[in-house]
């Protein structure tokens, strides 16, 4: 196995509509070791979730992959063959989604769900060994009496066991890397945690990378190893859980932090981020969080922030931190 698991190099996703090219991911890259968590966070419509899809070959028309590359432990995905796309799915990456209900089939049990896992992952295996394997799924994300859920409908699961029964799922192909989109948004507090704490059991026990997209930065502060920070398409921050949290660089990643409710401030207001998300259709010459930023230079306007990197792998995409643009509202400009 090679040391990066996952490399995505440049990747560009764009959504053709009537109404014209909807740049949904922008030119992003990054890296996940194997065995580590990372996060994704990031306000809706920033690409947090199209470039997952995009890992599992989940983007259709008039969605289309336009540029970059993905490659998973040193094989360029868009070089697979069908079949080997086939295995690649499910086996060797699975996914969660926020919402189990739509993510479910309700006209099968969920020992019928489980099943087509298992014969994806094993081809051909006995009804016994299902059945066998089934009841150690169910088991291992915490539901009751499996034997029993097993001929089961979804709709006779609460929210949270049948987020259990799509992680059960996810895992029968016993994938060295989960992404997991949003897999709490739909559940109240109690359950989300429980969740959570059922996900980092499972990495923990079977060292599987997980990719968790979220918008709730508390999940992140708990589980991730590094976390990304996404806006307008782009990356504009990333680093590990640690220099994001308590050494956060870029306008936007402040804000995200000061926005959340510190229970040791009680009766302070919460600080929002001012302004409305970037309109994808007419993105900006400059920094997609210009228009919206305190602190904005005029390079930002009509230039793309270069990604600056410091020595402890910390890379911020921000004119704030470029030695060519100065400290007062205006910058040397040298094109």
């Amino acid at each position: 196995m090679s040391k990066e698991l996952l490399k995505i190099n440049d990747l560009k996703v764009s959504f053709f509509t009537p109404a014209g090219e909807v740049k949904a991911v922008n030119g992003v890259s990054y890296t996940l070791e194997p065995g580590k968590v990372l996060g994704i966070v990031g306000e809706s419509g920033s690409g947090k979730s199209v470039s997952s899809y995009s890992i599992m070959g989940l983007i259709d028309k008039p969605g289309k992959i336009v540029g970059g590359s993905i490659s998973f432990d040193g094989r360029e995905i868009s070089s697979m063959t069908k079949a080997e796309r086939l295995n690649f799915a499910g086996n060797e990456v699975a996914m969660i989604f926020q919402d189990p209900m739509t993510s479910l089939n309700p006209v099968f049990t969920i020992g019928n769900q489980i099943a087509e896992s298992l014969y994806h992952k094993y081809g051909k295996i006995s009804k016994q060994e299902i059945k066998k394997r089934s009841i150690e799924l169910l088991s291992l994300v915490g539901i009751n009496e499996p034997e029993k859920r097993l001929t089961q409908y979804p709709h006779e699961f609460s929210g949270g066991m049948r987020q259990r029964a799509m992680i059960a799922m996810a895992l029968a192909g016993a994938p060295k890397l989960l992404i997991a989109d949003e897999p709490t948004t739909a559940l109240d507090v109690t359950i989300q945690a429980q969740i959570l704490e059922l996900l980092k059991g499972i990495q923990k026990k079977t060292g599987m990378s997980i990719v968790l997209i979220t918008h709730d930065l508390g999940i992140v502060a708990d589980m991730a190893d590094d976390v990304i920070v996404m806006y307008g398409g782009k990356i504009v921050e990333q680093g590990s859980v640690y220099s994001i949290f308590h050494n956060p660089r870029h306008p936007y990643t402040k804000g995200l932090i000061r926005s959340l409710p510190d229970l040791n401030k009680k009766g302070e207001k919460l600080i929002p981020i001012k302004g409305n998300p970037i309109d994808l259709l007419n993105l900006p010459k400059g920094c997609a969080f210009a228009p919206r930023c305190e602190s904005c230079l005029k390079v930002c306007i009509n230039h793309m922030p270069p990604q600056q990197e410091e020595a402890d792998g910390h890379k911020t995409a921000c004119w704030l931190y470029d030695e060519r643009a100065t400290n007062s509202r205006e910058v040397k400009d040298n094109g």
